[in-house]
């Protein structure tokens, strides 16, 4: 069950500049946890997105699904240079993100 304490879209890659994925959460944690593990998405397994290189934390669920949306409708160097605005070298960002 969610806990509704991370709320967040962010994004997944394989590598530098590599495959992306975009996706939205109520509970980063417990969704990265799903993706590292390869039960994350059918689409994250096949391709091997599990570095977290983005996110961006709301406060409802609503919010962060309506930005996803937003995101995956953008050119693919427009997501390049969101990353890379805060990680630039698409550093794995999950041990950066705050123990709630």
């Amino acid at each position: 069950m969610a806990r509704y304490d991370l709320i967040a879209t962010y994004m997944m890659a394989n590598r530098k500049n590599g495959t992306l994925y975009t996706g939205s959460t109520s509970d980063l944690w417990t969704r990265i946890g799903q993706h590292k593990s390869g039960q994350g998405s059918v689409f994250t397994a096949k391709y091997g997105c599990n570095r977290l290189v983005w996110c961006e934390f709301h406060q409802d669920i609503s919010a962060a699904l309506h930005r996803e949306r937003r995101l995956k409708a953008w050119p693919r160097q427009w997501k390049i240079n969101l990353i890379e605005e805060v990680n630039p070298d698409w550093k794995d960002l999950t041990m950066t993100l705050p123990f709630t």
